[in-house]
């Protein structure tokens, strides 16, 4: 359904179609006099504070002036990253971002003695801070764990100061494929077609015509292939930063290192990616070559994946009729959840346009004491839709989050994550095939459910966590790595998932370098343990075993809660592989229903 476009620039999009900024600060100048304002507010916040963190009552007054400080950086960040990531071009934006950068660098140094202090405060004492008000008690619960892996308080300061430099690689990632790499034209149908990263991503592999799937994909390979040796080592110096910290804090492993900040262990990680490659494999495997058959394809390659079972029943949804389908598939969790969804389109809170300089993928970002913002590129197909109601989904939980919750106490474990946004995916397929009047209809919704929010995050982000975890064990190893070990390691997972089933041909193994996640730590695996809680939770709820208001009660618990305790309030055990197992289940009975339904058309 993908038609070639030439996209817009920034300046030339419709205000309609872009977010408004002016939540955050309603001018520049208000922006330019916070930003200014900050480093002598934590200069005052150190003089008042240092050497003073022994008693409960001043720590509890700290926490609550460190999170006033808290929520102006949260906002300076996001008024400065957000226009960067709608037109990566604007060299006056990318500015901006470094100099906010700097400055909060400096800010974090000037900070840095805070929670070096308080891991030196007595237990005792850290127990009478949330005696004196329970809403602290996951800062203090982080306070405490972090006892055993602090540095000297010089380190800290000296760690925070260097921040811009070491966490550059995500932002080097996106210049390579957003900016440097020029994807040029590709030939099919007797046709020239332009190609961007998104242009590719978001549209040509997805297309009905196996000409266009298959020139678009060897030219786009062919272009990140030029640039695979800057990525690979760009990526080896951000696996190492993490493992050189990992090690300076006494964790003997980086893969401990960073599950400790998830409130998960080994065994849950391990877990969730081992089980989808071995029990998943086969239900996927049996999904696509369905989608073979019915194509009348000689054989499904890596570039065919996309493809959808039925394109010419491909449905498309405008931003209004999105606004209406998304309203009616979500009101099982109420008005008020209903209202903020409907708040996103009325109050700007969604950036729409397809624009040249545009990051590929979307996002809901979350700055403090405002609304969420989200970015996306809408084309008008159904996929659209799922991408945008999954972003609703980031944007209800922190509405509700920072409505229940003290700043220090509202980010959830990366584990729960993506929990609440693939709900909602799940809320919109329930919705649409409680509509489907026909055989055709009705498999089709399944096969969207499917190759949208399964394949998305059951399988593109699974292969992603197997593929990292491997990286990060040949780290562990003492291993180095390069290109061509990066490209052996994801032409490995992936063989291994698909099996027989899909011809991995050349190209695919340079797949690692399509996605900005592992920059941020075990990312990857989480969109699977998200959509296992959410799965779970969405079958109790049809079958009347769990109520709407619980679902909320989820939503609003913020970091207040361990994720195997928190997961327990939407009715879902993860402490077994139960939950996973009836998932896969689940999954395997709807490919069956689908195969069903196509003997009926």
């Amino acid at each position: 359904m993908y038609v070639s476009e030439t996209l817009q620039e920034r300046s030339q999009v419709s205000a309609a179609l872009k977010w408004d900024l002016s939540a955050i600060f309603e001018s520049e100048r208000a922006f330019e006099e916070t930003l200014e304002q900050l480093g002598g507010k934590a200069k005052e916040f150190k003089d008042q504070y240092a050497g003073r963190l022994t008693e409960a009552g001043i720590i509890l007054e700290s926490i609550q002036g460190y999170e006033s400080i808290q929520s102006l950086t949260s906002r300076v960040y996001d008024y400065a990253f957000l226009p960067t990531s709608v037109d990566i071009t604007d060299a006056e934006s990318q500015k901006r971002v470094q100099r906010v950068s700097n400055e909060l660098a400096k800010l974090g140094a000037i900070l840095s003695f805070y929670e070096s202090e308080l891991m030196e405060a007595e237990e005792a004492t850290l127990d009478a801070v949330v005696a004196l008000d329970a809403r602290y008690e996951p800062f203090i619960r982080e306070v405490k764990k972090g006892k055993a892996h602090k540095l000297p308080a010089v380190v800290e300061e000296a760690l925070a100061n260097l921040s811009p430099v070491l966490d550059s690689h995500a932002e080097l990632f996106e210049q390579i494929r957003s900016a440097d790499a020029d994807f040029g034209t590709f030939e099919a149908n007797g046709k020239q077609h332009d190609l961007s990263f998104v242009g590719y991503e978001e549209g040509y592999m997805y297309s009905e015509d196996g000409e266009i799937r298959r020139q678009s994909y060897d030219q786009f390979n062919q272009v990140l292939g030029q640039y695979q040796h800057t990525a690979a080592t760009n990526y080896y110096n951000h696996v190492m930063k993490e493992k050189t910290l990992a090690t300076m804090r006494g964790y003997d492993s980086v893969i401990d290192y960073l599950l400790d900040s998830q409130d998960v262990d080994r065994a849950m990680y391990d877990r969730q990616i081992d089980l989808i490659m071995s029990d998943f494999a086969p239900v996927m495997r049996k999904y696509i070559t369905h989608v073979k058959e019915e194509q009348g394809l000689d054989k499904m390659t890596y570039a065919d994946l996309k493809l959808d079972l039925d394109p010419d029943y491909t449905e498309t949804l405008t931003i209004d009729e999105s606004r209406e389908v998304i309203a009616q598939a979500v009101e099982v969790l109420g008005d008020d959840y209903v209202d903020i969804m409907m708040r996103a389109y009325d109050e700007n809170w969604i950036d729409f346009a397809r624009n040249k300089g545009k990051r590929s993928g979307a996002f809901c970002s979350t700055p403090a004491d405002t609304h969420p913002y989200i970015m996306l590129s809408y084309s008008g197909l159904l996929s659209d839709a799922y991408t945008l109601i999954h972003e609703l989904g980031h944007a209800g939980h922190f509405h509700y989050v920072y409505q229940e919750q003290v700043l220090t106490a509202g980010r959830p474990s990366l584990y729960l994550i993506e929990a609440p946004s693939t709900f909602n995916e799940l809320l919109l397929s329930d919705y649409l095939r409680k509509d489907a009047d026909s055989p055709r209809k009705e498999r089709s919704i399944i096969a969207k459910m499917i190759s949208k929010t399964y394949f998305h995050n059951f399988v593109t982000h699974l292969l992603e966590a197997d593929f990292q975890r491997k990286v990060y064990e040949r780290i562990d190893a003492g291993q180095g790595f390069d290109a061509n070990v990066l490209n052996e390691l994801k032409r490995e997972t992936l063989e291994a998932f698909w099996g027989d089933a899909v011809e991995i041909e050349p190209g695919a193994e340079l797949t690692w370098m399509r996605q900005v996640h592992y920059f941020y730590g075990l990312y990857p695996y989480t969109y699977s343990a998200g959509l296992t809680i959410a799965t779970q939770a969405f079958l109790k709820l049809k079958a009347g075993e769990l109520e709407a208001e619980n679902w909320l009660d989820f939503l609003k618990l913020g970091g207040r809660q361990l994720p195997k305790d928190a997961a327990k309030v939407a009715g879902v055990d993860v402490g077994s592989d139960q939950a996973l197992k009836d998932t896969i289940a689940y999954l395997d009975e709807s490919v069956d229903r689908m195969i069903e339904l196509t003997t009926q058309i």
